[in-house]
């Protein structure tokens, strides 16, 4: 079902949770999300190759470097954030997004609208990070 969405359209809480509007609002927010970590990974990739380490200075070479490393582990992370928009596009597409992992309770819009690839109800990611924090203490 192809669903247009109005360009202004925002999910409500008055409306159904998770009906076709909504869906396709969080379907099309994660692949424009998707699509611009793609394209800052081109663009990181581009500049790498274009750029050299031939700089004769040994402080602006380091400089460099470091530069460089510290961009490829913001790519790392990029990589791994596009894994989990993926894992929540497939949601969408079976019909389990919004819904707590956990609970099987709905996640709330705002959750959602703020961390789209949320897998967790607010209360339950709370939990989680207690139980995390309380085995890492000890």
């Amino acid at each position: 079902m192809i669903v247009t969405l109005p360009p202004d359209y925002r999910p409500s809480e008055d409306e159904e949770f998770m009906n076709p509007m909504q869906l396709e609002y969080f379907r099309q927010k994660l692949l424009r999300w998707r699509a611009e970590l793609l394209r800052e990974a081109d663009e990181t990739l581009s500049s790498l190759q274009n750029g050299s380490l031939q700089e004769p200075d040994l402080t602006d070479r380091a400089s460099i470097e470091t530069d460089r490393a510290l961009e490829l582990r913001t790519r790392d992370r990029a990589r791994k954030l596009i894994g989990k928009i993926d894992a929540a596009l497939e949601r969408i597409e079976n019909g389990t997004y919004g819904y707590c992992e956990e609970t099987g309770e709905p996640i709330s819009l705002r959750r959602l609208e703020a961390r789209p690839i949320a897998t967790l109800s607010i209360e339950a990611q709370e939990r989680h990070e207690r139980m995390e924090k309380t085995h890492r203490d000890d």
